[in-house]
């Protein structure tokens, strides 16, 4: 008689723990892309020539390359490994940030920000399906609410770093950190690789097509492209409206995120518990409703006149505290009801959620200068809408519960 197949063991707590702590720092470097550069912005034209228009483009080809990798890397990833995978993206990730450090023109830097923007999508892309395969699924759900909660931190803290860089090395400081760092990362994951699961495609028959054409996916990846985005919708707007209508400074911004960061923080991660008590798609519904509370009370108080920052942060709280809710839960059943193809569902719902984001900016534009009421009217409608989602797509069968959700979604594999 043949040898019987060897059972495969889940991976030590140690192991995943590991495993998690080098994803979320593979993850955090690409989503700091954008924020450590940020402050070298306006002085560019100085340094390399060209207008503040054209300064601009470092900041939108990066956030076009990475619409661009995210698809790219969804595909790659559900087809091979996704380790050697992240590691080249680390490599590539880390040369254009040397490159980007030594370019002789802005449009030499528009264009190497191209490639770090498409290299800096694979690790958010193949992140979540490692993830799942590290953890039992309340495990799982857990991880990701911890890991967006670390990745929440990103926005406020890498300003910070990148000013203290362009002080200390001038505009080039912030791409030489990025390049050292990523190719730092690209060596650990090659070295240390084994502690990350192989995830790819688990059958054949997946694609983006079958992805689009699945309601039970649209139902979890369209509202939490819709919920997230009205999050960053109104918060890409506050620093407009803080300092204009309201009167405030950028010091009101910040301490509004960080309230607003530390609510999101809490609330994620007891997100996996509630579910463990009342089910995934309560504890959805529960947080997209308690983010839409918020918002209409902030359009209210926008509509009669309101300036008090107090107010205006405390209502913002639990906007955040609804996404916190709903975000770990709502992702991973996006990843449950694609049937194992988590790579391209993955990038499917980031691209949702940029796609959201940059429509509803583009909305809210110029009505920022009208003061509270219009911002939070646009991030309101996407609230809306995130919620119809819920309501006329159908649910992944079973998913009641963490546990009895990950059966169904095994079983629809």
């Amino acid at each position: 008689m043949p040898p019987a197949p060897p059972v495969e063991t889940p991976p030590s707590q140690l192991r995943a723990v590991a495993a998690t702590a080098l994803l979320i720092a593979c993850t955090l470097l690409g989503l700091a892309g954008t924020d450590l550069v940020l402050p070298a912005v306006p002085a560019l034209p100085a340094a390399l020539g060209g207008s503040a228009a054209q300064a601009q483009l470092v900041l939108a080809t990066f956030a076009a390359g990475t619409g661009v990798g995210l698809v790219l890397f969804g595909e790659i990833g559900a087809r091979h490994d996704n380790r050697p995978l992240l590691v080249l993206a680390l490599v590539l990730y880390g040369a254009s940030s040397l490159a980007a450090a030594a370019a002789p023109t802005l449009t030499a830097l528009v264009l190497l920000r191209f490639l770090q923007g498409v290299a800096a999508a694979c690790a958010a892309v193949v992140a979540p399906g490692m993830v799942r395969a590290l953890f039992s699924p309340r495990g799982a759900m857990r991880a990701i609410g911890f890991i967006g909660s670390v990745e929440s931190l990103a926005p406020a803290l890498a300003p910070i770093i990148g000013v203290w860089l362009l002080q200390w090395g001038g505009w080039q400081a912030s791409f030489l950190l990025t390049g050292v760092l990523a190719l730092a990362l690209a060596a650990l994951v090659a070295l240390a690789g084994h502690i990350l699961p192989a995830v790819a495609a688990r059958r054949s028959g997946h694609s983006y097509v079958v992805l689009l054409t699945n309601p039970v996916f649209h139902r979890y990846a369209l509202s939490q492209g819709f919920a997230l985005g009205s999050l960053l919708v109104y918060v890409f707007g506050m620093p407009v409206v803080l300092t204009g209508s309201l009167g405030g400074t950028l010091a009101d911004f910040i301490t509004m995120q960080l309230f607003g960061i530390t609510t999101f923080i809490i609330a994620a991660n007891v997100a996996s518990r509630l579910v463990g008590r009342f089910g995934a798609e309560p504890v959805i519904l529960g947080g997209s409703l308690l983010s839409l509370a918020g918002l209409l009370a902030l359009l209210a108080y926008g509509v009669a006149g309101g300036r008090d920052m107090a107010v205006v942060i405390g209502l913002f709280l639990p906007f955040n505290a609804g996404f916190g809710l709903r975000g770990p839960p709502g992702f991973y059943c996006a990843l449950q009801a694609s049937g194992g193809d988590d790579a391209r569902a993955s990038a499917l719902v980031l691209l949702f959620v940029m796609a959201t984001t940059a429509g509803g900016t583009a909305l809210a534009a110029p009505l920022v200068t009208r003061g509270l009421a219009p911002l939070a009217a646009v991030a309101f409608a996407l609230g809306v809408v995130g919620i119809l989602c819920l309501a006329l797509l159908p649910r992944l069968p079973g998913a009641g519960t963490a546990e009895a959700g990950a059966g169904a979604g095994e079983g629809a594999r």
